[in-house]
């Protein structure tokens, strides 16, 4: 298919989006350019008056601050935002479509006892406080360089927290440390402690999954006389439970997908995020959960996402969820727009409203059944909104943390951050793909050229193959990284 200069989504919009760098003087859209529009950049349609809303996606992105030609490059000298701070929310459901039938998608999954599937069988060493951080590392580096090849992996995870911290921001550290302690893709994990922090290894513990703590070694540093030595026999323990572990075929519903963007650009609300959502689609419709985060980039779409509440309770709960995170920011004397960063406005995102609008379509259509706060475990089939904010790494690691086996991350101008789950980094646009191969694991911008169907069959069948073991890119530049959410003061 012949891939147009310009793409309009909705016929009520009356902004388009350039699929390649425009010429002045170039049609596109039935209108003249009167001034070049790069890449991912906005034109308008038809003429714009002063104050009068700009249309993307069928919705408002923001208002004229002037008078805009047809043909005109729209972008932030001529559009603002029209966000606010809270808003009053009503309960307004909107019928959902069937979802359409597909034919059934396996993967092959370790099954662990308590019926959850893994994507991974791996060992973990989650050091509590960051003062053993580097033990940690040490330990995991020596455990895969002797076990190689009997499980996936050997991995620590690091940080700086677990000390010197007070109330709910020590709270949250434990709760995303405990969590991630659980995750099935852990078939064993080491907890390595220092002993006199404030994140103490016991309280660690009492918060894990029962059903995962048989599967918990535990390193007390300073209590031992040689912790290196001793973290390499728990390390040989637990990869000899772990070793006997075999894959088998399973449903796509047996997968939990999280889904995430970031480095975005005018495209990725137009081929990578609503791609994904045709992933969340498909996972959801079999069984399955799909986890959407990021909070702050909802702000100005949060009604679509809101719309489809499976009930009141779930609607009040997303609501006060919004809501607090914008009195987050309005309490540190932040406005709750600030917001696309520097990369996204050069990529063609003016707007956090056009920035939210696109990032929501990584949900896909399914309802919303559940909200869960940071730390918490996504429990639910459905669409799970999980409190966390925009951060890459400290969404991500709360994705993982909330039970995502499986994470799809849309960029349009790409990042090598990995987690402790696999991660997926989505291209929105070919000339990314091409440019970082080394990134990127498939191109979303065969999108405009092949269409939805033939690129989600495509994108579906290398989720089925990562899921079943192939790495991703991410995990052959050995990226795996972790980022807790600091909120609070620091002793």
């Amino acid at each position: 298919m012949s891939v147009p200069a310009a793409l309009l989504v909705d016929p009520a919009d009356n902004v388009a989006t350039a699929l390649g760098d425009l010429a002045p003087g170039e049609r596109a859209c039935g209108v003249v350019l009167g001034e070049g529009v790069a890449r991912g950049h906005k034109l308008a349609v038809r003429p714009i008056a002063a104050g009068e809303a700009v249309i993307k996606l069928g919705f408002p992105i923001g208002r004229a601050t002037r008078a805009i030609a047809a043909g005109a490059h729209v972008h932030s000298h001529n559009l603002a935002t029209a966000l606010g701070g809270e808003a009053a929310y009503r309960f307004e459901p909107t019928a959902r479509p069937a979802a359409a039938a597909a034919e059934p998608t396996t993967f092959e999954g370790y099954v662990r006892a308590d019926g959850r599937v893994a994507t991974r069988n791996e060992v973990w060493v989650i050091p509590t406080v960051g003062c053993v951080a580097r033990t940690a590392q040490k330990i995991a580096a020596d455990g895969w360089s002797r076990h190689a090849g009997r499980i996936d992996g050997v991995h620590a995870f690091a940080h700086p927290f677990g000390c010197s911290q007070l109330g709910d921001d020590l709270a949250g550290t434990r709760a995303i440390l405990a969590a991630l302690a659980g995750h099935p893709n852990a078939a064993g994990v080491l907890l390595v402690g220092l002993g006199c922090e404030s994140n103490q290894l016991d309280a660690l513990i009492a918060e894990v999954d029962p059903a995962r703590r048989p599967r918990i070694r535990v390193l007390r540093a300073q209590d031992s006389g040689d912790e290196l030595a001793e973290g390499a026999a728990l390390i040989d323990q637990l990869v000899e439970q772990a070793a006997a572990a075999r894959r088998e075929t399973v449903g796509l519903g047996r997968l939990v997908l999280g889904v995430k963007c970031g480095g975005s650009d005018g495209l990725s609300g137009l081929t990578a995020n609503p791609l994904v959502g045709r992933m969340s689609d498909r996972v959801t419709a079999a069984g399955g959960a799909a986890i959407l985060t990021e909070i702050p980039e909802i702000f100005g779409a949060e009604h679509v996402l809101m719309a489809r509440a499976a009930d009141r309770a779930v609607f009040d709960r997303a609501a006060a969820l919004v809501n607090g995170f914008k009195r987050y920011f309005l309490d540190h004397g932040e406005p709750v727009s600030e917001n696309p960063s520097p990369g996204n406005i050069a990529g063609g995102i003016t707007t956090l409203e056009e920035k939210s609008l696109g990032a929501v379509q990584k949900a896909g259509r399914a309802a919303l059944t559940d909200v869960i706060g940071y730390g918490g475990r996504a429990t639910r089939p459905g669409l799970t909104l999980l409190e966390a904010p925009g951060n890459d790494a400290v969404s991500s690691t709360a994705l993982a943390a909330a039970g995502a086996t499986l994470i799809l991350f849309t960029t349009g101008r790409g990042t090598p951050l990995g987690f402790p789950v696999p991660t997926v980094k989505i291209a929105s646009n070919a000339a990314l793909a091409a440019r970082k191969p080394g990134w990127i694991d498939f191109n979303a911008g065969m999108v405009l050229e092949s269409g939805q169907d033939q690129a989600a069959g495509a994108l579906l069948a290398r989720i089925a193959a990562i899921a079943s073991g192939e790495q991703t890119a991410a995990e052959r530049n050995d990226e795996r990284e972790i980022a807790i959410w600091k909120r609070g003061v620091t002793l």
